[in-house]
């Protein structure tokens, strides 16, 4: 797993945990290309930008969890990967937008490469990747979301109670269609920017309703 220089603290300090947005890479933030080996394979969506920029905005701290087995496979190295977070980050700022921390596992049991060729707790849909950065950056998986294109995303949502959301890009389309037994996407939307609507018009009602609540008992 490796975190973003710099992002390693609370992001709210002093204020409790907070509830955060896991995005997967691959398939929900920029285009799937296969093991992406080179920047200039680097695709965002035309909504990307604007949809994180709406979770900045809205005071959710948006953290990157994603597979990299690439790396034990030996086609690509975890120098390349944050190479690849760098460039990603640049974009982003371009269009005043940022991901506060990124995770990601560089382990396959079948990989080729000695030192990542293991099981491990941090590969989806595996926990490790948000219990770790729940724990470096003071967040509150049971009160988050998670955002992804394939159903082992939504099995992270699941182990760590947040709530899971399948995007349709990427993958996403042709995983609907096969759900797996005991399995279920708190929602099943068309894009990255459908998610961000979903999350935020959620965050909304609850806060409606916890208002509602205290009316009540002052009633």
């Amino acid at each position: 797993m490796t975190l973003r220089p710099g992002s390693g603290r609370a992001l709210r300090p002093g204020s409790g945990l907070a509830p955060a947005v896991f995005l997967d890479r691959d398939g929900t933030m920029i285009e799937d290309v296969g093991y992406l080996d080179s920047l200039s394979r680097v695709a965002f969506y035309p909504w990307t930008v604007d949809a994180i920029r709406a979770l900045n905005r809205a005071g959710l701290p948006v953290v990157v969890v994603t597979n990299q087995s690439g790396i034990a496979r030996g086609l690509f190295s975890e120098a390349f990967v944050d190479e690849t977070h760098r460039d990603i980050d640049a974009r982003l700022a371009a269009g005043g937008a940022r991901v506060d921390a990124y995770y990601y596992c560089p382990h396959h049991p079948k990989g080729t490469v000695a030192a990542y060729a293991r099981g491990c707790e941090c590969r989806k849909p595996g926990r490790g990747m948000i219990d770790r950065a729940a724990s470096d950056l003071g967040l509150d998986p049971a009160r988050s979301f998670v955002v992804g294109d394939k159903w082992l995303d939504v099995q992270l949502g699941c182990a760590v109670g947040a709530r899971a959301i399948l995007v349709r890009t990427g993958m996403g389309a042709a995983e609907e269609m096969r759900p797996p037994e005991n399995v279920t996407a708190d929602a099943v939307v068309d894009n990255l920017a459908a998610a961000a609507s979903w999350i935020l018009s959620s965050l909304k009602s609850q806060v409606s309703r916890l208002k509602s609540e205290v009316c009540n008992r002052a009633i």
